[in-house]
């Protein structure tokens, strides 16, 4: 399969296209960069419509991070989190936008924020005066630290919370000084949280017939986020250790090198599969008692890790990958973005989107919901600032020459 080819569902037509499992629910999406932004598009790819409401001018912050680009000026950040929307720019600092945003929300179903805390009080754009004239609303925010707790006034960034969360303090050599993650999990699992949220608010709304506050921190998430290593340190109060590419209760589960230091994971998650690997190996390490099981593997990691390290050594990564897949052990190659990107599986899932259909030069990563029934679509390529400013705003009843004014009196 071609990597720029279509997704299915993007190459039916409109009057064919399955309706999406969220068809008919409006959205006001007034946040920006990533993790808010990141919530509304999988809303958008199942089914949604999403107003991204930009500042006049200037739009999401996104639009400006770049290189890189596509051709038509859209910068690969924004094109991230940001297909499937309308953009509507308006100035909510002013009487006049934050009218346009009520109308907006009067028969909206969702509004998604991602100020700080108070941020929309001062404009009327909170949830307990915006819940007064809707009722039904289910107000979606997500900030750095939550709507409670001391901490609640302050700015959360992606970077900040992944070192206050201790996720840096397990990620990255051991030896070395921590490591954040590679892109800005900590956003986009707070996206995601905040995707659940607002979807069982929606269920929660069909037996009340009331929205409500979804509040969901960055801090929370990145702290959920920790798992297994978290849970760690409340069995045993011990501060759990940075372990570069090992695992913390697994041996050996970890990154190696083939002769020639061509570095591939083994994932070898129990006693079983650690027998197979011996018997690859030419060994019968996994009758000695230091190694039979996994918690003897544990305490002995440095001695067992560093023998198979020598007998990894002996051969290529392309034989050891070949050998351990024979044997059922649970292996794999480290892939660049590139390699990735070009498996035949990922094209098989149709995890690369193409907009050449909509005239748009875009390309962006699919998404990984598949519904039999109700399918993710790919409607419409990320939106140009200000695009659909005149048609929402004729919606709403406004005539082409106040929106003219409008738009003179910088307000949209």
């Amino acid at each position: 399969m071609n990597t720029t080819s279509q997704p299915s569902n993007a190459q039916l037509s409109n009057s064919d296209t399955p309706k999406g499992a969220l068809h008919g629910i409006k959205v006001l999406d007034l946040s920006r960069v990533l993790a808010g932004p990141s919530s509304t598009q999988v809303l958008a790819d199942l089914g949604a419509e999403v107003i991204k409401v930009e500042r006049p001018g200037i739009g999401d912050e996104t639009r400006h991070w770049a290189p890189p680009k596509f051709s038509d000026d859209t910068s690969a950040y924004y094109a991230t989190i940001n297909r499937n929307k309308k953009s509507l720019t308006v100035d909510i600092t002013t009487p006049e936008g934050q009218t346009i945003i009520k109308q907006l929300i009067a028969d909206s179903d969702i509004v998604v924020e991602n100020f700080k805390v108070g941020g929309l009080k001062k404009y009327g754009l909170d949830y307990e005066s915006l819940k007064q004239d809707n009722p039904r609303l289910i107000y979606a925010s997500l900030t750095g630290f939550g709507q409670t707790g001391p901490d609640a006034k302050r700015p959360g960034y992606d970077y900040i919370i992944q070192g206050l969360s201790g996720l840096m303090s397990i990620t990255g050599p051991s030896d070395g000084e921590p490591h954040k993650v590679g892109v800005a999990v900590v956003d986009l699992f707070a996206g995601l949280q905040l995707t659940i949220g607002i979807q069982a608010a929606l269920l929660a709304r069909q037996h009340t017939g009331l929205g409500q506050h979804v509040d969901v921190a960055l801090l929370d998430s990145a702290l959920a986020m920790l798992a297994n290593v978290g849970m760690n340190h409340l069995a045993s109060e011990k501060v759990p250790p940075r372990l570069g590419n090992q695992h913390p209760n697994i041996v050996p589960y970890q990154v190696f090198a083939g002769q020639g230091e061509e570095h591939f994971i083994l994932a070898c998650g129990n006693d079983s599969q650690f027998a197979k690997l011996c018997d690859v190996l030419g060994v019968d390490w996994h009758t000695d008692s230091r190694f039979m099981t996994n918690p003897a593997r544990v305490a002995e990691r440095e001695l067992l890790c560093n023998a198979l390290a020598k007998k990894f050594a002996e051969h290529p990564r392309v034989y050891w990958l070949e050998a351990l897949e024979q044997a059922g052990i649970p292996c794999g190659a480290i892939h660049n973005i590139a390699e990735a990107l070009a498996m035949p599986q990922a094209q098989a899932r149709e995890m690369i989107v193409d907009f050449a259909a909509q005239g748009s030069p875009v390309r962006a990563l699919g998404s990984p919901i598949k519904l039999s029934a109700s399918p993710v679509t790919y409607r419409t390529p990320p939106p140009r600032l200000s695009e659909h400013t005149d048609s929402t705003l004729a919606e709403l009843g406004y005539d082409s020459e106040t929106i003219a004014k409008l738009k003179a009196d910088g307000i949209v």
